[in-house]
């Protein structure tokens, strides 16, 4: 691709600060460098007409982490870290509020209930156990205890006849997320483009040399905000984790509001309006999960549909309307990685699964340490 005069100058000339990817991170950063130097010339740039990983595609889930994520983070993490983890998820969701406000996110606190399932009798009763001690561990960052119990009132079946709820927990609407922060971001000044790939970079000694798959040009910084797809760069740091989800068609009655986890959280589902929002399953093949492609499998569809049949929605009918993938970024630690790579060059990815709660305060801190 051949660059005129007149676009080289107006789009590629000057360029303080290129972001790579407009999903929560790469957005949010772009906006905090804005606020810090209102002056600079920013560039987003995204290899997707639409936010490519998962910030268009995720469930919407204003989360911080069900009990039983918790008691598993706590077997690989300190007891100081896993209250890290969670604390920063909870400012991370305050923080998003506030850059966009509640009716801008489509913001709905319902809680968050897991269910377990009556083959999961002993993980519940592990769960039930520790309900004092995690509540305790957890004080500190609501001010209050983080989970309680409560009965079966949506009336699912084959679950054990209570849930452990997060009344903190809520959702949001992805989709206006992400227009609002769109708009944020063009309102500042910040130029982002779609459909263009950066294929490769070059450190210079005056800021980065940057390659696309169609032109190149020189940027002061350059920040990588592709999580899932940050693999490339990052080696073994982070993976790609795909994540499967459907939505139905309106649910005739449906009585169902809030957010709900199955499964250490591999499963999750919430009401949409009248219809059921559910995804996961990358537990059944983890490996052919670890990938950047899109799509659905066999397996991990039929698992979704028979949780809907037997377990969320039993003896209602229901259509699947739509079917859909995204991308997210995993480890072998949950913390997100937000440092510099080399002179000029900084990144923030690996959101493991808690994008929407974490995405605008790694965006945030990506900006700062790359001032």
């Amino acid at each position: 691709m051949e660059l005129s005069y007149w676009e080289h100058k107006s789009w590629f000339s000057d360029i303080d600060y290129t972001v790579v990817g407009s999903g929560i991170v790469g957005l949010s950063c772009a906006l905090h460098i804005k606020k810090i130097f209102p002056d600079a010339r920013v560039l987003v740039l995204e290899k997707g007409i639409l936010p490519q990983g998962a910030s268009t595609k995720n469930a919407g889930f204003a989360c911080f982490g069900s009990i039983s994520e918790i008691l598993d983070d706590l077997r690989s993490h300190s007891e100081d870290e896993v209250m890290g983890l969670v604390e920063q998820r909870y400012r991370g969701i305050l923080l998003l509020r506030e850059i966009l406000g509640d009716t801008a996110l489509g913001y709905q606190k319902g809680g968050g209930h897991e269910l377990f399932l009556y083959e999961d009798k002993q993980l519940y009763g592990e769960c039930l156990e520790a309900l004092g001690y995690i509540n305790k561990l957890m004080n500190p960052v609501f001010g209050q205890n983080a989970f309680e119990r409560l009965p079966n009132t949506f009336g699912f079946n084959k679950i054990v006849n209570q849930y452990i709820t997060n009344p903190n927990e809520g959702s949001i609407d992805t989709g206006n997320m992400m227009l609002s922060l769109l708009g944020k971001v063009h309102e500042m000044g910040v130029l982002v483009l779609n459909s263009v790939s950066v294929t490769n970079y070059e450190c210079i000694s005056d800021g980065v040399k940057v390659y696309t798959d169609g032109f190149d040009f020189k940027s002061g910084k350059l920040l990588i905000a592709t999580n899932g797809f940050a693999s490339g760069i990052l080696g073994n740091l982070v993976k790609p984790a795909r994540a499967q989800v459907l939505i139905t068609e309106p649910v005739k009655d449906l009585h169902i509001r809030g957010t709900f986890h199955l499964e250490h959280g591999y499963y999750y589902f919430r009401s949409v309006g009248n219809r059921i929002l559910l995804g996961g399953g990358r537990n059944l093949d983890f490996k052919a999960e670890e990938t950047t492609e899109f799509g659905q499998t066999g397996i991990v569809q039929d698992r979704l549909e028979y949780l809907l049949e037997e377990v969320i929605l039993p003896g209602k009918e229901f259509q699947i309307a739509h079917r859909w993938s995204g991308i997210m970024g995993v480890g072998p630690q949950k913390k997100p990685v937000i440092k510099q790579l080399e002179d000029h060059v900084y990144c923030g990815v690996r959101m493991g699964g808690m994008g929407i709660a974490i995405g605008s305060i790694v965006g945030k801190e990506l900006a700062e340490i790359a001032q």
